[in-house]
């Protein structure tokens, strides 16, 4: 089992619950990649059909999770979309 990379009991209780959504990002993200690395090494078209499957559903599960960050966490909104802007601007060059 992952262990969870910051102690919450030192984060202030107004961010607690914006640390636990990343916290959950970050969970469902390992599981993506490993259920995808799985995946490319699994012989069985069956297994290797449900582990994509299974990768597929978590990363509804990060959209999920970032969807409610996004809705408390208004400069993590701000400097997302400072960060697709950026990317926009690089690939018109």
């Amino acid at each position: 089992m992952s262990q969870i990379p910051i102690n919450l009991d030192k984060v202030n209780k107004e961010d607690i619950d914006n640390e636990i959504l990343r916290l959950a990002i970050i969970a469902e993200l390992d599981a993506i990649n490993l259920y995808e690395q799985m995946a490319s090494m699994a012989t069985n078209k069956v297994v290797r059909k449900v582990l994509l499957d299974v990768a597929k559903e978590e990363k509804t599960h990060v959209g999920e999770l970032q969807a409610l960050l996004l809705m408390s966490d208004k400069q993590q909104t701000e400097e997302l979309e400072k960060g697709r802007k950026e990317i926009k601007e690089l690939l018109e060059k």
